[in-house]
């Protein structure tokens, strides 16, 4: 279960957290001046055999944006000191998809396990080499296929995207590559990320990362080394899976620090915040035009912690490999509901889904659902506020549900731990 990494980029995902803050920071100036950081590739190498788009039924929802985001292990620059050993070279062990929803009222980030058994579609690398087909490997083997053949971590970033929108049918936007220095800069631009740790935690090839229970606040290097740890003591069975749960944790803490007032309101920590961000990314020459960031920051500006969805793809061990997972009949719902737009929790079969469906999305009908259908996105029903006007009461002190991060649903308002 060692993969072809240390599993550093766990790190991946905190570039969400990049294009909420872009909408907050707003300005065409800092855009002009932040944009110059990232370093860009085309998409034109997908070639014209992809998916369709398929846009919402609703005539007055926009178009749903769905982004690859991935981290890269690669050794090079400030990475090396970070890295922690292994090879040299550069991965990805860490893929999720960002999907944001036509009308901008949703946000669902949705973790690919590394080790799930798939097929790889031949690749062409931006330098027009070509990649062999690879048939029941790893997920993870998309992107290192990439490198191995390509230039850089771009031609690996666009070798995954076309596994995924192949395993998925669903149309991919764009991509974002953040590595080990850039997560570490964003946690300490912020001054560290709370988390919760149950019980205590001691992990040798985590740089010796030793966590006593409670409550804690971490910054830049040891963010960086919890997101990573996978093995040692208080952390489960060691396996991939446990590690996405506690990598989602970590993300959701981010989004709700960034989307505080103690940042959104502290021009000199937003643009530090933004600064880490740019410089570490790898994205696509469309998503990263200043006219793209620009207009996609401004029409997500009402995006909350509560409408922000994290899930991992339903999956089970697979019985032919039990270092390996396979994706569960769940998974192809979950794929048709990214492809049309609607929530992660959406359920075909349930009373009045048609009407749900047809329904407009206002951003608050679909995670309550006031027409049966189980939609199970979290969505801030559990403390309280479902977003809007309404339901602004203060949660039962007994009432709350602890959410199993990496297992279910969540989102940057849930609680997934208790801290006594």
């Amino acid at each position: 279960m060692n993969g072809l990494g240390s599993g550093a980029s766990r790190t991946v995902g905190m570039a969400l957290v990049a294009v909420l803050t872009l909408g907050a920071a707003g300005g065409a100036t800092a855009l002009t001046q932040l944009t110059g950081n990232i370093d860009t590739a085309p998409m034109e190498v997908l070639g014209s055999d992809r998916p369709e788009v398929v846009l919402p039924e609703d005539p007055n929802a926009g178009t749903p944006l769905n982004i690859v985001v991935m981290g890269s292990d690669s050794r090079d620059g400030d990475n090396d000191a970070l890295a922690g050993g292994g090879e040299m070279g550069a991965r990805s062990d860490t893929t999720m998809v960002m999907h944001i929803s036509g009308d901008r009222s949703r946000v669902e980030m949705i973790s690919i396990p590394r080790d799930s058994t798939v097929d790889i579609p031949s690749c062409t690398t931006d330098d027009g080499a070509t990649t062999p087909e690879l048939y029941g490997t790893k997920f993870n083997a998309a992107f290192s296929q990439g490198v191995q053949y390509g230039s850089d971590v771009a031609d690996g970033a666009l070798c995954t995207v076309k596994t995924i929108e192949k395993l998925t049918g669903v149309f991919m936007n764009g991509f974002i590559v953040v590595d080990f220095a850039g997560f570490s800069s964003m946690i300490d631009a912020v001054d560290g990320v709370e988390v919760c740790v149950e019980e205590a935690i001691y992990s040798e090839k985590a740089n010796h990362l030793a966590l006593e229970p409670g409550a804690h606040t971490l910054h830049g290097v040891k963010a960086l080394d919890y997101a990573r740890a996978r093995t040692g003591a208080g952390l489960g069975d060691g396996s991939d899976l446990g590690r996405i749960g506690r990598q989602q944790e970590v993300m959701a803490s981010l989004a709700r620090k960034v989307l505080s007032q103690d940042v959104l309101t502290n021009p000199a920590k937003t643009l530090k915040f933004l600064h880490a961000v740019t410089d570490s990314l790898t994205m696509n020459n469309e998503l990263a035009s200043i006219d793209g960031l620009a207009g996609l920051a401004y029409s997500m500006r009402n995006v909350r912690p509560d409408t922000i969805t994290f899930m991992t793809v339903p999956n089970e061990y697979d019985p032919y490999n039990a270092a390996n997972v396979v994706w569960t009949d769940e998974a192809v719902q979950l794929w048709d509901n990214v492809k049309h737009d609607r929530p992660v929790g959406f359920d075909p079969n349930a009373p009045s889904a048609d009407a749900t469906a047809s329904a407009p999305t206002d951003g608050e009908g679909d995670d309550k659902d006031g027409e049966g259908t189980e939609i199970e996105t979290g969505a801030g029903t559990e403390n309280g506020t479902e977003g809007g006007a309404e339901g602004t009461s203060e949660p039962e002190p007994d009432s709350t549900e602890i959410k199993q991060a990496g297992e279910e649903a969540f989102t940057s308002a849930d609680t997934t731990k208790v801290c006594g």
